[in-house]
């Protein structure tokens, strides 16, 4: 229950329909157990049990005659009836049996009809709120988790969370309480029979307890395997063309079969226990009912101390209680099962972001100066990918980062757009730290283009609205200008409203690049950051993504990770990186005439 009391702040903004259904439940539990003491005067009737003998209307005289009262009041009240016409009598005691359970099942439904509100309103808001925690959380933790364990989260997590509250609300609600005022009038009708049945209750009830035990466990183990298949698609479906390319469908094939078939073994060992539940509950009940047959048909035959109509009237009311004790079992192992979704979305929505901002963080609209990367270190696990790192990159400038892959270049992005903090130094923007700054306002003076160009399954407008959300089709199309996209663009079947495919797949590696660029120019930041914008392009595609860089970078600040050194030749500065250190440092011509490491890596490409 300790994942629940966590998850029930999601219930709060809907508790009027909480209220409602309670509301209903509880009359929903009262005409339950009415209806069948409303049994009584009708048996009496078909057995003629009152006939002549209640004559004057009876006296109330306490509780402790209550039952005799109610008896005699009714018999009373069909007295006439039942003399004249037998039949009539019996019509009025049916039909009062008829209303008590079309009202019993009106509010069922009222009960059912408040609780979906509800449990619709959990479900879409703490999908809201993981989705924002996903999005809120560094890159760096996704590093680590599976993309389709997430996805298994967000997805049936979540719904088995809002099952197991559903059956969290019948289990403290509408079943107990039909449990109790059924309780109540058996007790009313024989208080010795019924605490004779009490007596083997809890019996039952330590029985079935002893079944669900390790439900939790088995549950979790069938959702962290659903997670682990949905992880392996995801993968396939991401690198469908490496696996048929490598004819590797047999390799992901086992590893698929083989999560499933462990999906297999879990699922059937979690739903036999919980399947096992609703037939012990019954049979335990039906052995109850069999004592209670014994006990109460003694009463009646023998020792004389309960009418026929009574006891039938208590039988149905003793089984009665079956329907929600089975459901509250069966709740209860649904609550289990729930206890280990809610753990692993909680998991999530607990997660401290290693990276916030401030209390007292400022936003930053402009850049006036220059970027300072002030003697830091860095690395993503035990060794040091950067140590003791300085860089000065003056406004208005181009610096290109180049060196071997593993040299720290691409970590020196991640850094300055704080996708990733630094462990020693500082990175700042105009002598302000960006820790100070606001992620918000510090990744609104950035524009980033990667080397793998990210695109939505959307428009070509749709792919570029991300970087502006107000811009209109004339600024779109003149950033598509100046990234050398228009040329295909304009040839599309719907121009600009054309979608471009899942992950941009209906278009070449250089016009989804084009693209990347066409959205970084839209956003029209101060600072541009390109990382190895150039290095998986034909030759063709080069040139024109090289040439709409050139136009893209004109009058800004630019940070250039370089692959291929042909590309940043009229950079500023070109800083050559080692093991996360810089090794040199200087202009194209400058670098070369040293005949060093510059040097070396230009001399390879050009025999490459």
């Amino acid at each position: 229950m300790n994942y629940f009391k966590k998850i029930i702040r999601f219930a709060l903004p809907y508790k009027k329909f909480g209220v409602l259904n309670i509301i209903c439940n509880i009359f929903y539990a009262l005409f339950s157990a009415l209806s069948f003491v409303a049994l009584i005067p009708m048996l009496d009737v078909l057995f003629q049990k009152n006939k002549g003998e209640v004559l004057q209307e009876p006296v109330y005289s306490g509780l402790s005659s209550a039952k005799d009262y109610y008896k005699d009041y009714l018999a009373w009240q069909i007295q006439d009836y039942s003399l004249n016409d037998p039949s009539k009598a019996l019509i009025i005691v049916i039909a009062l049996v008829i209303v008590l359970f079309l009202l019993k099942n009106v509010f069922r439904y009222l009960a059912n009809f408040f609780i979906t509100f509800l449990k619709n309103g959990v479900l879409k808001d703490l999908r809201n709120e993981l989705y924002q925690k996903i999005i809120d959380l560094p890159v760096s933790f996704f590093s680590e988790k599976r993309k389709g364990d997430v996805m298994a989260r967000i997805g049936t997590d979540v719904l088995e969370i809002q099952h197991s509250f559903l059956s969290i609300l019948e289990l403290i609600v509408r079943e107990p309480l039909t449990i109790i005022f059924t309780i109540g009038m058996m007790l009313f009708i024989s208080a010795e029979l019924t605490l004779f049945v009490f007596i083997f209750i809890p019996i039952s009830g330590f029985i079935i307890s002893r079944i669900g035990k390790s439900l939790k466990k088995h549950s979790d183990r069938v959702q962290k395997e659903q997670g682990t298949f949905l992880s392996i698609l995801e993968e396939t479906l991401g690198g469908l063309k490496i696996i048929k390319g490598f004819n590797a469908e047999k390799i992901f094939g086992g590893k698929f079969r083989k999560s499933t078939q462990s999906f297999y073994k879990y699922s059937n060992s979690l739903y036999n226990r919980q399947n096992l539940a609703s037939p012990t509950s019954e049979f335990l009940g039906i052995v109850v009912i069999a004592i209670l047959l014994w006990y109460g048909g003694r009463m009646v035959l023998i020792d004389q101390t309960l009418d026929g109509s009574d006891f039938i009237a208590y039988m149905g009311l003793a089984y009665n209680i079956l329907t929600p004790a089975k459901a509250m079992s069966k709740a209860s192992y649904g609550v289990k099962k729930g206890n280990a979704a809610a753990e692993r979305v909680l998991e999530i929505l607990e997660t401290q972001s290693s990276i916030q901002d401030l209390p007292n963080a400022e936003n930053k609209e402009q850049f006036e100066n220059k970027i300072d990367i002030k003697n830091i270190s860095f690395k993503y696990e035990d060794e040091w990918v950067l140590e003791d790192f300085n860089l000065a990159v003056p406004k208005g400038h181009t610096v290109a980062l180049v060196g071997q892959s593993g040299s720290g270049k691409s970590t020196i992005a991640n850094l300055l757009t704080r996708f990733y903090d630094v462990n020693k130094g500082a990175i700042e923007i105009d002598g302000k730290d960006i820790k100070q700054i606001t992620q918000f306002s510090l990744r609104a003076l950035l524009g980033l283009v990667t080397q793998d160009s990210i695109l939505f399954n959307d428009t070509v407008k749709g792919n570029l609205l991300v970087a502006n959300e107000t811009a209109t089709d004339e600024e779109i199309i003149a950033a598509l200008k100046v990234a050398n996209a228009w040329e295909f663009v304009k040839d599309l079947p719907e121009g600009i409203d054309t979608n471009v495919g899942d992950s941009g797949n209906k278009l070449s590696g250089g016009q989804k690049q084009r693209l990347s660029i066409a959205r970084a120019v839209l956003k029209n930041p101060p600072i541009m950051i390109l990382d190895e914008a150039t290095s998986a392009l034909d030759t063709e595609s080069e040139r024109l993504v090289q040439d709409a860089l050139e136009k893209m970078m004109q009058n800004r600040t630019s940070v250039v990770i370089a692959h291929r050194l042909s590309t940043i030749q009229n950079a500023d500065s070109i800083v050559v990186l080692s093991k996360g250190k810089i090794v040199e440092q200087g202009k194209h011509q400058e670098l070369l005439a040293r005949k060093g490491v510059y040097h070396s890596l230009v001399e390879m490409q050009s025999l490459a």
